[in-house]
């Protein structure tokens, strides 16, 4: 196949050599190369960013000639836009590119001050809009709450914990979080050796000895105190 393949390629150099015309020859480099400008950008891969929006934000790329145009070219126009962490850039000869968006994912919702924000996998605040339907997410409060969510999420997923199960997140200042539960059981965690209590309270939800308990606070170190 390889042997075909050098055959072939070799027959495209030995036509192009025999018919070259160094006075005709027109560059493909060139920007006002007409064969080789833009006429068609495909967006593929999204599911929260509108294909208008990104669209829109490539309309100066058009007409542009294809060998000149840089996926940085593309990122700088796109970095405004909500929900998108990374693009791949694939060219189509003679005048396409295809536009693969990979999205960051809503995580929580977070209250801070009188405003709403969706947090995203990535850390960002994108502010809640009217039409945005994602009333499934957990909610989050506490001031820097957005700095140490992640992190904290990540630690439950890890040691098992069923982050489905929780409906709020609070967090205080000094490192620590509260949940709440869809039943309501308030869960108090520390905020030093936060793996091992994390596994210490998978352990206590799945017993039945502690169903009746509203609280289970785990904030002293070697004890629990329930209500």
């Amino acid at each position: 196949m390889k042997k075909f393949y050098k055959v072939i390629l070799l027959l495209i150099v030995f036509l192009f050599l025999s018919t070259f015309n160094p006075n005709k020859f027109i560059s493909p480099f060139k920007d006002d190369n007409k064969f080789f400008q833009i006429k068609k950008i495909i967006i593929e891969n999204n599911l929260l960013i509108e294909k208008e929006n990104i669209q829109e934000k490539l309309n100066h790329v058009y007409n542009k000639n294809i060998f000149l145009i840089k996926r940085k070219n593309l990122e700088k126009s796109l970095k405004q836009v909500k929900f998108l962490e990374k693009i791949e850039v694939k060219k189509k000869y003679p005048n396409t590119i295809i536009v693969k968006i990979f999205e960051t994912k809503p995580v929580a919702i977070l209250f801070k001050k009188k405003d709403k924000y969706l947090l995203d996998t990535s850390s960002n605040l994108i502010i809640y809009e009217n039409g945005m339907n994602f009333s499934e997410l957990p909610h989050v409060f506490g001031e820097g709450a957005e700095n140490n969510f992640l992190y904290f999420l990540n630690q439950l997923k890890i040691n098992n914990f069923a982050v489905n199960k929780i409906k709020n997140f609070y967090y205080f200042q000094i490192g620590r979080w509260d949940l709440q539960l869809l039943d309501n059981k308030i869960i108090k965690f520390p905020h030093e050796d936060i793996e091992n209590i994390i596994k210490k309270s998978v352990e206590l939800l799945s017993r039945k000895d502690f169903e009746n308990y509203n609280i289970i606070d785990l904030r002293v170190a070697d004890k629990i105190i329930v209500e």
